[in-house]
């Protein structure tokens, strides 16, 4: 979502290069060591532990003064490997509800004859922070553990309380999740008026300057469905019109050219005004018109020639796996594919699946579910009060570069959070390129820089949050 805000928007802005970062305060040193341990503690679903990560963690945090009633380590018997933890640091308001920072520590597999260097060692190369988990997420859960520290070692006393949870299961569709799981079993733990977040953050242009800053209001729900046409089969040498595979290749067709309608939120109607008048000309207008009107059938044709317009607009659903048959010499007795659907925000799963039995219209075949079942995606209001502090901290760490608020075609596990009634925002703060940093791919990266005044912005935005009303 992030790396095509600034093709969106179309901005030309004076912004300066992005200067190395130089030699680090010596609070930054402390904080590289921290994010260099979570990073070289290997938390792959294969082969490595979020427990241990979450453990070593909690000993930073109680080595600055937090006590076991302050942190919760938590983990379940049949998924010793996948836990995580809670950490509270009280307010002094009781008036005010707490926030919760939460970030994923597990991280995508990685292949060490694959890459340039090892993944599970952080090294220093060229500006950059080079490991598996540099940039998702472990940049951020350092830095939320790190604020914790840095808050109980200066004696600092927020009013509102203080949460960080760091969880297990993100990146694995058919994992633990420990988000998932606080919000089913210890709703309590989390409870916040608002959390903060994945899934915002900065773009560069890819030659050095920070061209935008985004904040994440709301997410799409991930749900895959199976739809599948049976038959009796029979010898190929006599084949008949009545055949599964032909009979999915005929859904599948019509998978394809079905169009969910056009909607919108109050994050997206604000995107596409401005992004609008930030392009002007024949897709300008186009995207103010549907902001205006999102059954505006002439400006829809026009906005969703772009892809991201298209999905940002909608709930869409596409064919991503097939298999059918059983024998060369036999008519097919089986054939099914699997449909990946980003459902738009506050639309159910199972009005998703009447729409695609609609759409195929073959009572002979199923459309089932398929397991892991999310909740509906709830869109967090675009609230002032999280705005605000936001953009005024960025004109003061980023000068000259707007804070774009953004719904995100994919999803995070925010959409736990949300369906238990917490607002979850994906925040600015640290910048990526536009190749993407190699995150979920080979050398994963994170410029130094980024990190350095990310952490600093990122730990100066909770405290405005924190003693806020």
């Amino acid at each position: 979502m992030r790396a095509f805000v600034l093709s969106c928007l179309g901005l030309a802005l004076s912004t300066q290069p992005l200067a190395a970062q130089g030699t680090l305060r010596p609070d930054q040193v402390k904080f590289r060591d921290l994010y260099k341990e979570l990073v070289e503690t290997n938390t792959t679903l294969s082969v490595g532990s979020c427990t241990l990560a979450a453990e070593k963690m909690s000993a930073r945090l109680k080595a600055a003064g937090y006590t076991d009633q302050d942190i919760t380590l938590f983990a379940t018997p049949e998924h010793p490997k996948e836990g995580g933890l809670v950490a509270v640091l009280k307010g002094s308001d009781p008036r005010l509800k707490p926030m919760l920072l939460l970030a994923h520590i597990d991280v995508v597999e990685a292949k060490r004859e694959d890459w340039t260097r090892d993944p599970f060692v952080m090294v220093e190369e060229n500006g950059y922070y080079y490991a598996r988990g540099t940039a998702d997420d472990k940049a951020m859960a350092a830095m939320w553990t790190d604020s914790l520290i840095r808050f109980k070692e200066s004696g600092y006393k927020p009013k509102r309380t203080i949460k960080v949870a760091l969880t297990c299961g993100e990146e694995t569709t058919y994992a633990f999740n420990g988000a998932q799981w606080l919000a089913q079993n210890r709703p309590e733990l989390i409870a916040a008026e608002f959390a903060l977040n994945e899934g915002g953050g900065g773009d560069t242009d890819g030659k050095g300057k920070l061209v935008s800053q985004s904040m994440q209001v709301g997410e799409k729900a991930v749900q895959n469905f199976r739809i599948e046409a049976t038959n009796p089969g029979g010898h190929s040498s006599i084949p008949v019109r009545d055949n599964a595979i032909y009979d999915l290749a005929d859904a599948l067709a019509k998978i394809r050219t079905y169009e969910f309608p056009a909607q919108l939120t109050d994050t997206t109607r604000a995107y596409f005004q401005a992004v609008g008048k930030a392009k002007g000309g024949e897709e300008g207008a186009a995207l103010i018109a549907i902001a205006a009107n999102p059954d505006d059938k002439a400006a829809d044709a026009i906005v969703s020639k772009d892809r991201i317009y298209h999905s940002m607009l909608r709930t869409t659903c596409v064919a991503t796996l097939v298999d059918g048959g059983h024998a060369n010499n036999a008519l097919p007795q089986r054939a099914g594919a699997n449909i990946n659907c980003r459902i738009f925000p506050s639309r159910s799963i199972e009005e998703t699946r009447a729409a695609l039995i609609s759409v195929i219209g073959n009572p002979g075949m199923t459309v089932t579910v398929v397991p892991p079942i999310r909740p509906a995606a709830v869109p967090p209001p675009l609230d002032p009060k999280i705005m605000g502090p936001a953009t005024k901290l960025a004109a003061k760490y980023f000068p000259g570069v707007p804070v774009v608020p953004v719904m995100s075609t994919g999803g995070t596990d925010g959409i736990f959070l949300g369906a238990i009634g917490i607002p979850v925002y994906g925040v600015p703060g640290p910048w990526g390129d536009p190749d993407g940093n190699g995150a979920h791919g080979l050398n994963e990266r994170m410029e130094v820089k980024s990190v350095m005044v990310g952490r600093d912005y990122l730990h100066d935005l909770v405290m405005a949050y924190a003693d806020g009303k």
